[in-house]
């Protein structure tokens, strides 16, 4: 590094990895340059430069002695006062009147580091933060391979907890020749239990082996995360924040109290298919639809891409952070569309990298495993993709951003929307409503004509059994979810009339009284 270097280093002025130190004294400076190297080995490294004055930003450079002194000082500090020890690169830089030390503090591979005292630290913009939650430990073990959330166990959980079709799903999209060649497909599984489809995949064993044999099952015999999230009846029983926050608000303010749509709890909870065909729903409920051919009776196209929304759902569902404690939130305003995923950019990643293809992916096992049930590659094309159907979306990611409201610890993408287009299409609620008159619209009475399914909307018990339903359901299950007994009155009230208007089809449509007759979501 030149002195130019440091010249202009010094007028951008202490930044999140850079931090200036005239002298390193007392006992008090030692600790202190301890924090900032634990700190920047906690985040994604820095320099430390001694010889300039970080309040005024003056230099003053060292003699050749306390050159000598500082550089042995540095390297001792990094390996007592930085717990576990790091390495760290020291540099004498030449300057007008002698020379300034330069140490370059790596991101750690063992985190978190901590100081003598016991204190964590992590960097705060210029400045630095005590780290006391547990959450962010996990996500700082999990990046440098310590930790893999997705792998852990799911205690109290068995087998009886996973859905049983969702499984079956996976096992035909994973090991589709065997299941081709024994012409199973998704109509006809109901057909074979569990244990015969692991015969399949393995002569002799059962999916109790199959799923530890592909890591679903800790050594332990417990589940793991993954197997939960993947496969779950009721994934939020035992994973609570693992769902999704999806309002439609009225206005561009996310402190707003109107909202044109505000997705019930319910309707989210299951696995991460149901969560991703729950969430696609919501969008094309909320999104206008853009007529793009000349033609009147013509197809319109959803406003913002539809491919575009199916990347970055799946990447927020898949790439989320599962040590940060809260839910991913889809919120839709007059002006804009924004998808929030917990955790910032793993492994050092920048908006940039993303952007370029760059595929690091902080769920490992979670990641290679999602791709037989949702739909992407892997192969880090997804945003790329989704750029080339539209370009304007906009990328946050955490305290990389300075000029960002949210959250610093969540990645954000924020899609514009066509204002006059929306207006035009009559998507805006007059201002004269209230919230109450727009959250709160009376639920469709069951005894009404069955209009088609465009044009009534589905009250929220309607949108759960369809939500419910992707993949194939029974009668008993669908009033099991509802809390009510499986009588022919109920059956026809929530079951026969969404068939009725193409919402439900039967996975035996010949025999409608089939014992094994089940239910599935038909759009």
């Amino acid at each position: 590094m030149t002195e130019q270097n440091i010249l202009q280093l010094r007028d951008l002025a202490e930044a999140g990895q850079v931090q200036f130190k005239e002298r390193i004294v007392s006992k008090d400076d030692k600790y202190e340059i301890g924090c900032e190297m634990v700190a920047f080995s906690n985040s994604r490294g820095g320099r430390l430069i001694i010889g300039i004055n970080d309040k005024s930003g003056e230099i003053n450079a060292l003699s050749y002695k306390e050159l000598q002194e500082t550089t042995n000082l540095l390297t001792n500090i990094a390996s007592e006062n930085v717990i576990p020890n790091v390495l760290i690169e020291v540099e004498n830089t030449p300057v007008t009147g002698g020379a300034v030390v330069i140490a370059t503090v790596p991101e750690g591979k063992n985190k978190p580091y901590h100081d003598n005292k016991g204190v964590i630290w992590v960097k705060n913009g210029a400045d630095k933060r005590k780290v006391f939650d547990n959450s962010e430990l996990a996500e700082m073990m999990s990046e440098c391979g310590n930790f893999d959330p997705d792998e852990a166990a799911v205690p109290g959980a068995t087998l009886d907890d996973l859905d049983a079709d969702t499984i079956k799903l996976y096992l035909m999209s994973r090991f589709a020749p065997v299941f081709k060649g024994k012409h199973i497909d998704e109509l006809n599984m109901k057909d074979y239990s569990l244990d015969q489809m692991a015969e399949f995949v393995i002569t002799g064993t059962t999916i109790e082996r199959l799923l530890k044999n592909l890591r679903f099952i800790r050594p332990d015999g417990k589940l793991t995360v993954a197997a939960m999230l993947l496969f779950g009846k009721y994934t939020q029983r035992w994973l609570p924040v693992m769902t999704a926050k999806c309002i439609s608000f009225l206005g561009n303010s996310v402190g707003g109290t109107q909202f044109r749509d505000k997705m019930h709890d319910m309707e989210i909870e299951g696995n991460i298919l149901h969560q991703f065909r729950t969430i696609m729903n919501f969008f094309t409920r909320n999104l206008r639809k853009v007529q793009v051919e000349k033609e009147f009776n013509s197809l319109g196209q959803l406003e913002i891409p539809y491919e575009s929304l199916i990347e970055y759902t799946v990447n927020a569902l898949v790439h989320r952070s599962l040590s940060i404690k809260a839910p991913i939130r889809i919120f839709i305003f007059d002006n804009r569309v924004e998808i929030h995923s917990p955790g910032a950019l793993p492994n050092g990643l920048t908006v940039e990298d993303i952007k370029n293809g760059t595929s690091m992916p902080r769920n490992m096992f979670l990641f290679t495993n999602a791709n037989y049930l949702l739909p992407y590659t892997g192969a880090g094309s997804g945003v790329r993709r989704a750029l080339e159907y539209d370009p304007n979306a906009i990328f946050s990611n955490g305290v990389d951003q300075r000029e960002i409201t949210h959250s610093s610890n969540e990645f954000v993408i924020t899609i514009p929307r066509n204002v006059d287009q929306v207006t035009n299409q009559g998507n805006l609620v007059p201002d004269t409503l209230t919230s109450e008159q727009v959250t709160n619209q009376p639920e469709n009475n069951s005894n009404q004509p069955q209009d088609n399914l465009v044009t009534r909307k589905l009250t929220k018990k309607e949108q759960d059994i369809r939500n419910f339903c992707s993949v194939p359901r029974t009668a008993q299950e669908i009033m099991d979810r509802l809390g009510i007994t499986n009588q022919s009155k109920n059956r026809k009230k929530y079951i026969t009339s969404l068939i009725e208007i193409a919402v439900l089809e039967r996975t035996i449509p010949d025999n409608p009284n089939d014992p094994n007759q089940k239910y599935r979501r038909k759009q």
